[in-house]
């Protein structure tokens, strides 16, 4: 009967009370004087890097730097070792494909390209390749949670996907106090964030993944003073890697000559 289900319907309304009212509170006009903390940076360690890679996705797994390189041609996918900077296995696409972000979820690697709307799962242990996939949009960054891929297109939109079938199963726009911030690239999972490269900027966003808002920044100004002018301006701050096992960041950026383990400071 309808009486059974009173208490329920009570404790429901109880339970539900706090979060709604969280949702309002954070939907509001934001004050003025509310700003988002700005976090520095001390470099612990740099290490060698291909100063021809136009690196797209970075990430370390298994004691390995894992890097995506863009530009058509040119795009790879490669196993780095992390100390000396030396390529150890090399994938090369397709000339015609511009190789973007780039995740590892299980035993494999999944690569974005960006524009051609495919994708590649590859194996992990030799970089072959096992099976396409496609998607809407321009590929951009990809990361992985222990069971998400969070997928960047260069707006402000995150597309969550499902990791098994590669679909869409939501998305999320990233905010900071209430204003859009686009030009997402590079992403990476940390700790329960995600991080991201905001395309020619010299900052990375620190999102919460359920709201979108960014939560923080991370000032990298100066990090890499040496930029070639050859380069037109196209060598910026690109790739974000985390070493879960041993909580060690690392950042790098494009045609760059080095990966630096960076610590973030107030």
């Amino acid at each position: 009967s309808m009486d059974t289900l009173k208490p329920l319907w009570r404790k429901a309304v109880w339970i539900f009370m706090p979060l709604l009212m969280l949702g309002c509170a954070e939907g509001s006009t934001s004050n003025a004087s509310e700003t988002v903390p700005i976090f520095s940076y001390k470099v612990i360690q740099s290490y060698p890097h291909d100063e021809g890679a136009f690196t797209q996705g970075l990430l370390f797994k298994d004691g390995y730097l894992y890097e995506s390189t863009g530009l058509k041609g040119h795009s790879t996918v490669r196993r780095v070792n992390l100390e000396d900077g030396k390529i150890l296995k090399a994938t090369r696409l397709e000339p015609t494909l511009y190789g973007e972000g780039l995740a590892a979820f299980s035993e494999d690697l999944i690569l974005l390209t960006w524009k051609a709307k495919t994708g590649f799962v590859l194996n992990r242990a030799d970089l072959s390749a096992k099976y396409k996939f496609k998607y809407e949009g321009e590929g951009w960054g990809l990361a992985s949670s222990s069971d998400s891929l969070f997928m960047s297109d260069g707006s402000s939109f995150i597309k969550v996907l499902d990791p098994q079938t590669l679909q869409e199963k939501s998305r999320f726009q990233v905010t900071e106090l209430g204003t859009p911030v686009d030009k997402l690239n590079e992403l990476e999972w940390v700790n329960g964030e995600l991080y991201a490269n905001i395309w020619k900027s010299d900052r990375i966003a620190k999102i919460n993944p359920i709201s979108g808002a960014v939560t923080g920044w991370i000032d990298l100004k100066g990090l890499y003073k040496q930029r070639d002018p050859k380069y037109q301006g196209e060598d910026v701050l690109n790739g974000i890697a985390f070493d879960e096992t041993g909580g060690r960041l690392f950042v790098t950026g494009k045609l760059w000559p080095y990966v630096y383990e960076i610590e973030i400071t107030q």
